[in-house]
């Protein structure tokens, strides 16, 4: 089922979709920098028959409006219960990815009443430096994104996998080329000064950390330290890099289905 694609939340036009059955557990994903909410396909497309989906644009991304940056990741997690205010939906289960993955933590420290069980995947309660951020938002302002899409790509997926799913690897460099450079270094900032490393603690929400055990942007030690913060925390460890969702795609929804389900 697809209802209105919009609604205002905090003072932007957030992109949504949302499908399955009304009365079936809500379960939210929120997607990686750079990319959009149809990085989830294979996963709603699996999970729809269990879970009411709703995937949406994180601010500065996809259909979601670009609103002045530069952006905070208190600004981007409030953009969630705004969202599922809209919408008239309670608590969710929570699954992000790299910066979703962030907004998933902010959720859980700063809105534990929204929350259901909380999926964290291939990221970190801090990301990157100052330094690495610096430049990749230069080489943006400077080059648009074509000038990063390249390295991403190397960074997101294995070259097995680009080897051998050179259309999937097309596709998703598309989508990060199509990205709003200002949406996106807007939310380069607010990865780059979010730091949650001394309050995962406060995470009480029933949590699952996936990594990927080739990922180089958000490295698999990063998920460990997280996963081992969060009291009761589950760790899986994939055999891909950072888009684990797509380069591992059924142990990924397997592990995900299981969690949820237990």
């Amino acid at each position: 089922m697809w209802l209105v694609p919009f609604v205002e939340v905090g003072g932007a036009p957030i992109h949504y979709v949302i499908e399955g059955w009304d009365n079936a557990p809500v379960l939210a994903f929120s997607n990686s920098l750079g990319a959009n909410y149809s990085m989830w396909d294979l996963q709603a497309q699996e999970l729809r028959k269990k879970f009411r989906i709703l995937r949406y644009d994180t601010r500065g991304h996809g259909l979601s409006s670009v609103t002045p940056g530069p952006y905070a990741m208190e600004q981007l997690g409030k953009d969630v219960p705004g969202l599922l205010d809209e919408l008239h939906l309670g608590r969710v289960h929570f699954c992000g990815l790299s910066m979703g993955g962030m907004i998933g933590m902010w959720l859980g420290i700063h809105a534990p009443d929204r929350l259901n069980k909380l999926v964290l995947c291939n990221t970190g309660a801090k990301i990157g430096t100052e330094e690495s951020w610096k430049s990749r938002i230069e080489a943006v302002q400077k080059g648009g994104m074509k000038a990063i899409a390249a390295g991403v790509m190397e960074r997101w997926f294995t070259p097995a996998f680009r080897a051998k799913e050179p259309t999937t690897v097309a596709r998703i460099q598309k989508i990060l080329e199509e990205t709003n450079p200002d949406g996106y270094v807007s939310c380069c900032a607010a990865i780059r000064d979010y730091d949650c490393r001394d309050q995962l603690e406060r995470i009480g929400a029933q949590t699952l950390v996936i990594t990927g055990a080739h990922d180089p942007a958000t490295p698999a030690a990063g998920g460990r330290f997280v996963a081992a913060h969060i009291r009761g925390a589950k760790y899986a460890e994939l055999d891909a890099a950072h888009l684990s969702n797509m380069e591992a795609g059924a142990r990924f929804t397997g592990e995900l289905e299981a969690f949820l389900s237990s």
